[in-house]
């Protein structure tokens, strides 16, 4: 990894010292054959180059123009930059600089610049939310000792792979999507962060996976230890993600024009994230299928071994939750064409359902689950129960005070 991106940052200072060199080469080419300042005795501007463009001659009170460099983060190659030749045969300077102005700020779109800032204020927010009711679910669950069980050690495990990965999705927004000299200067901290939030991510669907699989062996194949379940689920949870994302930095740091700007272009490499995550949904709807089935069949309310209220909550959850983690991925083969207006619905609606799962997970597994409503009201009961009893002590110690007056 480390080679392939030395060999990127090589080939792109090739590139553009090409650039360079290739422009300034043609400058003194045209002091040779025009030394001095006119062409056929009119007026003109010298070709310069100005660190991005390269800026052919032109005549006095023209403009040049020049496609919008592709390398700068935030540019539209599609719209132009543009020079001015002054009447004197000099190039506009600017006002506070005094030197030579080439004007990029045609290269960007304003409006979509704001739309995008919209839209990353909008994942930002829903990333803070869901984190934080993802660290208060965790408080609960790790809290009361009657909630320590296989399904809710497998809850907490999924909220905390939620909750890393809502944590390293802020940092992404915060230092790497509004930095363009970041993106420029595509540091390997920026990265290993995009490494480890596709990690996160697959670990978020593994554990959604075990989820599903748990209710599966609980309801269907009853019969299983739950410390050996549990090791299977680590396996699954947290080391098979890190075994496709191994696969999927290796091609991708493989490929010279997928390692730029942090690697936040979309890539073909993309497909060893998305198969594996949609392979895992699937599974999890057909054990949620047969679970299902077994719930409506063989262990309905008027049965003579109903299942636990706990557990069909649980299903419940949990086929609410695996349509709605589906979504995202389903609508990448349904983005519409950038600049149409399908793409600001797209790209809202794919902020809050993404942004949102964490709080969506809380809702379903913590906060609406009746275990925890169960733990937090013989809390309370045990309160109560504690103030009584410490009122009756204090009574009966003031009444037997009373009672051993003497004269």
């Amino acid at each position: 990894m480390n080679a392939a991106n030395s060999s990127t940052a090589l080939d792109m200072e090739n590139w553009y010292l090409n650039l360079r060199n290739t422009c300034l080469e043609k400058i003194r080419r045209m002091q040779i054959v025009f030394p001095n300042d006119t062409v056929e005795s009119k007026k003109y501007c010298k070709t310069a180059f100005d660190g991005w463009s390269c800026w052919n001659v032109t005549l006095a009170g023209e403009t040049s123009f020049v496609p919008c460099p592709s390398f700068i983060t935030g540019f539209d190659p599609k719209r132009r930059a543009f020079r001015q030749c002054l009447e004197n045969g000099s190039w506009y300077k600017h006002p506070e600089t005094g030197q030579s102005w080439s004007n990029y700020t045609t290269c960007i779109d304003v409006e979509d610049l704001k739309f995008r800032d919209v839209v990353n204020t909008l994942y930002m927010s829903g990333y803070f939310l869901s984190l934080t009711a993802l660290l208060i679910s965790l408080v609960i669950f790790l809290t009361f000792k009657s909630l320590r069980c296989t399904r809710i050690a497998i809850h907490v495990h999924l909220f905390t792979s939620f909750a890393l990965n809502d944590l390293a999705w802020i940092i992404w927004y915060m230092y790497v999507v509004g930095d363009t000299k970041v993106l420029m200067d595509n540091p390997t901290w920026c990265r290993a962060l995009h490494i480890a939030l596709q990690y996160l991510m697959l670990a978020n669907y593994a554990w959604m996976f075990c989820e599903g699989l748990h209710l599966h062996l609980a309801l269907v194949v009853v019969f299983v230890k739950d410390d050996m379940a549990m090791r299977w689920f680590y396996s699954i949870g947290w080391g098979l993600p890190f075994i496709i994302t191994a696969a999927y930095a290796t091609i991708r740091g493989s490929t010279l024009e997928d390692t730029l700007q942090c690697w936040m272009n979309e890539s073909h490499a993309t497909w060893f994230l998305t198969v594996p995550v949609l392979v895992s949904l699937l599974a999890s709807l057909g054990f949620l299928g047969n679970v299902l089935w077994v719930l409506l069949t063989k262990l309905h309310w008027n049965s003579a071994n109903p299942a636990p209220i706990g557990l069909r909550k649980a299903v419940r959850a949990t086929l609410i939750l695996i349509p709605l983690f589906g979504v995202h991925h389903i609508l990448l083969f349904m983005r519409p064409k950038a600049t149409s207006p399908a793409e600001i619905f797209y790209e809202l609606f794919s902020a809050a359902i993404v942004s949102l799962q964490g709080f969506c997970v809380s809702i379903l597994f913590c906060f609406a689950n009746v275990d925890v409503h169960g733990a937090f009201k013989a809390s309370f009961y045990r309160l109560q129960r504690r103030g009584t009893r410490q009122n009756m002590t204090a009574t009966t110690h003031n009444q037997s005070q009373s009672k051993d007056v003497y004269i």
